[in-house]
């Protein structure tokens, strides 16, 4: 891969373990002895870990500013096209890992009666699974985590029909709606089922894209500063900071390289992978929770209680859903990718 995208890649890659290992402190008996375990680290994950999907919602807004409004404008054509892949490229591997999920869930009703396994699903749940719209349906969720799929699509449908309402003007557009997420939608809890709820933290990374193309490169870079330091000033939200420390990164990272460094050049084994986890980051969030139950069923099953237990299978755990997100990824993901409808 090009040397310029493994910091982005390394932010993937920690992120989604991040989300991984904050879901195991959550959910289950496992989660109970795990705290019993390790307290102070088991807090941290719980309270703090999720916070981590804001480096998604950034590098979302990053590479949807660079694919279709490179230079501050769309220069994409066929947005019904566009948007249609997207959706595609989401949904498909979304069904496989929730084909897992399924039967990972049924397996584990045989062991373990709690109420965070799903129940088998009936068909306006699939339908709505199917659509994206759990969320807005208020339909129960089959997998942990998954309402970031549907958020991801809209978040990309309204930076598209932003981005092509606003014509040469679309950055003032994508800016204004990006200001209202931060100092009205995010806000309130009661509208996380929108996309506009996160389109602060989307904006940043486009901003951030945009910054390091531009020619007034540190003004755009202050403006963004300045503009996540009012709503951090308005109302302190650890998830809004770190999504601003992230897009700064991103945008002074990408205004420093050099044009030699968008070449491909050869990679230290790190790179490799740092690149691999990074390619399996959406199958490790949509495949972990099957592991996550089988642990905790598996946990049960045997009667297990020591705490050094706890985190031996916790880890266990955690390598096999990295493992199983690789095997997803190279298998099932990549393959549906190249699905055109």
């Amino acid at each position: 891969m090009p040397r310029r995208l493994t910091h982005i890649d390394a932010a993937k890659v920690v992120a989604a373990n991040l989300l991984v290992l904050h879901h195991f402190a959550v959910y289950g008996p496992l989660a109970d002895a795990l705290h019993l375990a390790v307290p102070r680290l088991s807090d941290w994950f719980f309270d703090y870990a999720r916070i981590a999907v804001q480096v998604f919602l950034v590098i979302g807004g990053y590479f949807a500013a660079s694919s279709l409004a490179p230079h501050g404008y769309l220069q994409r054509r066929h947005l019904l096209t566009v948007v249609r892949q997207r959706f595609v490229r989401l949904v498909l591997p979304l069904g496989a890992a929730l084909l897992v999920v399924m039967a990972s869930s049924a397996l584990t009703r045989m062991w373990l009666q709690t109420e965070f396994v799903p129940a088998a699903p009936g068909w306006l749940q699939l339908l709505a699974h199917a659509t994206l719209t759990y969320g807005l349906a208020g339909v129960e969720p089959l997998s942990v985590g998954i309402w970031y799929v549907a958020i991801d699509f809209q978040l990309y449908v309204l930076m598209t029909g932003l981005l092509w309402w606003g014509a040469r003007r679309a950055q003032w557009l994508v800016a204004g709606a990006g200001l209202a997420s931060l100092f009205y939608f995010n806000l309130h809890p009661e509208t996380d089922n929108w996309g506009v709820y996160f389109f602060g933290s989307y904006a940043m990374g486009a901003f951030a894209w945009w910054a390091g193309h531009s020619r007034h490169s540190g003004k755009l870079l202050v403006g963004l500063a300045s503009a996540g330091g009012a709503a951090l000033a308005w109302d302190f939200r650890m998830r809004i900071a770190l999504a601003l420390t992230v897009a700064i990164g991103l945008g002074i990272a990408r205004s420093r390289m050099s044009v030699e460094h968008s070449r491909s050049i050869p990679k230290p084994a790190l790179s490799r992978w740092i690149r691999k986890g990074a390619r399996s980051s959406y199958a490790l969030f949509l495949t972990h929770f099957s592991i996550l139950m089988l642990a905790n069923a598996l946990w049960a099953h045997l009667g297990l209680q020591s705490g050094g237990t706890a985190i031996f299978v916790v880890f266990g755990a955690w390598c096999v859903c990295v493992l199983l997100s690789m095997v997803f990824e190279r298998f099932v993901e990549r393959p549906l990718a190249s699905v055109r409808i």
